[in-house]
């Protein structure tokens, strides 16, 4: 709670500093903005008074220049008061000093004044008494972490009952990280996180979207993650497929050289969920489908091979076979396209002395794809609790992620 409270407390202050500087920033700019419309304005109404006022300026300046010389020539000497006199009269027939310029009438001469509404206030006030809220309890809540290969799943639920969600936004970051990044937004209760480094917490939390409204509720409180299991990753330097930084996702290349791409190691754990992905968008970017494609697990990495269907593996091919020790069953899965998701669930159901068919070893397999799933157990004559992946395909364009 006090962690919290604190927290709390500090992203309020931080908020309502932001607003103060923010609000301090707009009333600054919208006054510089009003100040220099007081200018245009003044500089545009003020230049024909002005110019109006240089020519009267300009004409009594002559008038009493021509006043002057006239007195003088009155009172000047006899000798050089004819001259005067005659330089006196061409000068004042050259003036005219009956006319002005043309005053602008009163009502035409701006008077500028500042209109001020103090509504705005009033509207401020009562929006800033409405804003922000504090909240005691979040809508929303973490309620399961799973472990994955290189990933974990997360899980929420809803916690207020009043609550009805648009839409769930969760986030995380590494324990070392100072902030908190988008890692999936929509519907649904759960998400896999990828990507995730083994034996590494990450914080995660999760919040909610109100059915017909934009913001966000309160985050959950925080929690921890971690996941033990190392990625799978596809083993490299197969001709055939190009593989991703992080070698968990494979590419058909047009190479002409083909074979079965298996996993590095045997990472895949009975009891776990084995996803593959095709992750490319739109079926006319999907290599041709060939009889021998396939995606599965198998016993042991066995060269010389071109496809899963055989000994020691059970797979489901792309037009939705599926093989177990290289023969066909007869139930059949719908075909693999573009945006398809297979998993393998296995468990262990059987492990003791020899029968009478070979077998001490039996595995519960179940295969799904496209919302259907068939079920069956596979003998084995040895004891595997751990195995490879593998798929193979004879045309480019297939692109396959394993988690």
């Amino acid at each position: 709670i006090r962690e919290s409270a604190t927290l709390t407390r500090d992203v309020l202050e931080q908020h309502f500093n932001d607003l103060k500087g923010t609000l301090k920033k707009l009333l600054d700019e919208r006054l510089m903005s009003l100040l220099q419309e007081v200018d245009a304005i003044e500089q545009e109404s003020i230049k024909p008074l002005d110019e109006c006022q240089k020519l009267i300026e300009h004409g009594v300046s002559t008038a009493d220049d021509l006043l002057r010389e006239g007195e003088s020539a009155v009172h000047g000497d006899v000798g050089q008061q004819n001259e005067k006199l005659c330089s006196f009269t061409k000068k004042a027939l050259h003036i005219q000093l009956d006319s002005l310029p043309e005053v602008p009438s009163l009502v035409d001469v701006p008077c500028l004044s500042a209109q001020l509404d103090d509504c705005l206030l009033t509207i401020l006030k009562n929006q800033i008494f409405r804003h922000g809220t504090v909240a005691s309890c979040p809508p929303v809540q973490l309620e399961e972490f799973v472990e994955k290969p290189g990933g974990i799943l997360v899980r929420w639920c809803k916690v207020d009952d009043d609550f009805i969600p648009q839409d769930y936004r969760l986030q995380y970051r590494k324990s070392t990280a100072s902030h908190f990044e988008d890692v999936y937004v929509g519907l649904e209760t759960e998400f896999i996180v990828l990507h995730i480094d083994p034996n590494v917490d990450y914080q995660f939390r999760v919040c909610a979207r109100g059915d017909g409204r934009q913001e966000w509720s309160p985050w959950s409180v925080p929690q921890i993650g971690r996941t033990t299991l190392v990625p799978h990753e596809w083993t490299t330097g197969l001709e055939g497929y190009s593989l991703s930084s992080r070698r968990n996702i494979a590419l058909r290349n047009d190479s002409q050289s083909c074979g079965v791409l298996y996993s590095k190691a045997p990472t895949y754990f009975c009891g776990q969920t084995l996803t593959f992905r095709q992750v490319l968008s739109g079926i006319e970017t999907v290599g041709q489908p060939d009889r021998r494609d396939s995606l599965g697990v198998c016993v042991e990495q066995q060269n010389g091979y071109d496809s899963l269907q055989r000994d020691k593996a059970v797979c489901i091919s792309t037009n939705g076979a599926v093989f177990v020790n290289g023969k066909e069953m007869t139930n059949q899965l719908p075909a693999v396209t573009s945006g398809s998701t297979v998993t393998f669930d296995m468990e262990v159901v059987q492990l003791g002395p020899s029968s009478n068919e070979g077998g001490n070893f039996k595995l519960r397999v179940t295969i799904s794809s496209n919302n259907r799933e068939v079920v069956f157990d596979w003998v084995l004559d040895q004891c595997c609790v751990s195995l490879y992946f593998g798929c193979s395909f004879s045309y480019p364009g297939w692109k396959v992620l394993v988690f």
